[in-house]
């Protein structure tokens, strides 16, 4: 099993990648919590140049309250992580996990449920933007 889903956009301008994923992912109930810009993070700590490379922490507030319900430890797995990079051929491809290959670690029949819901609303968001 996968533990991510992907695709490659359309879309040449970085920025303009990031504020479409951003609107499909609110478009399927997600906010944005957390954005880590991996470019500029190695910039400063490393003094390395990377590819363009952003991480997105994407939840959906009723679904992470029902997980967390179920789970007490889950907060582990949260937020789900989109991951949105300019790959080698120069492409932007948008990746996200895959909560029920995640789930699996957890052994909790409740999560079943929540994560293919999660999953089914990401790879919605996703498929959209392919």
């Amino acid at each position: 099993m996968g533990y991510y889903f992907s695709t490659i956009l359309n879309e040449k301008d970085f920025e303009k990648a990031i504020e479409k994923v951003t609107l499909e992912l609110k478009n399927e109930g997600f906010g944005i919590l957390t954005e880590i810009d991996i470019t500029q993070t190695l910039k400063n700590k490393l003094d390395v140049d990377f590819k363009k490379y952003r991480i997105l922490g994407a939840c959906n507030p009723p679904v992470a309250y029902e997980a967390l319900t179920h789970e007490e430890k889950i907060g582990l797995f949260l937020p789900c992580n989109v991951v949105v990079l300019e790959n080698e051929s120069g492409e932007i491809e948008v990746a996200a996990v895959d909560p029920v290959a995640s789930m699996i670690a957890v052994k909790n029949e409740k999560l079943a449920s929540v994560a293919q819901e999660i999953q089914q609303k990401l790879k919605n968001a996703i498929e959209k933007l392919g």
